[in-house]
């Protein structure tokens, strides 16, 4: 594997590990705040897409051999708005932005590999734009606002 390939991997693998966090993040919401079976099987189901969709690009020895979390120059890098939250739904917003900003590297990336997975990660971006809306009116109708 050339160096480029192993740094397209390594791009891969970052961003499935933050979407499978922040979809968890937002499953948890569903699962254990607003107490919605429905909406936590929808995540749940978007999560095992993720795993499917990634296994189709590369083994997971191969995504842990371009892993380099030692060496991101990025991992440091925070603002003020990553260090505090002021509520459950910005706790869900930043995590389902952050999951819909992933799939879509992930939809470019993929391209290199497998166009099956590139257009499941379009599909999965887009569920998750149906599932934000639906979440958020969940989260709305609890606080009766």
């Amino acid at each position: 594997m050339d160096d480029m390939e192993q740094k397209a991997l390594r791009v891969i693998d970052a961003n499935i590990n933050r979407l499978r966090e922040g979809l968890r993040v937002v499953e948890d919401v569903c699962r254990f705040m607003l107490d919605d079976e429905d909406l936590s099987q929808r995540l749940k189901a978007v999560r095992h897409q993720v795993r499917q969709a990634g296994e189709s690009i590369a083994s997971y020895q191969q995504m842990l051999q371009a892993r380099d979390a030692a060496s991101d120059v990025g991992a440091s890098i925070s603002n003020d708005d990553e260090r505090a939250r002021d509520d459950v739904q910005r706790i869900f917003a930043a995590n389902i932005k952050r999951a819909q900003e992933c799939c879509r590297v992930l939809e470019e990336f993929a391209k290199l590999y497998d166009g099956d997975a590139s257009a499941a990660f379009k599909a999965m971006r887009y569920d998750l734009y149906t599932l934000e809306k639906d979440i958020f009116y969940k989260m709305e109708v609890n606080n009766g606002d």
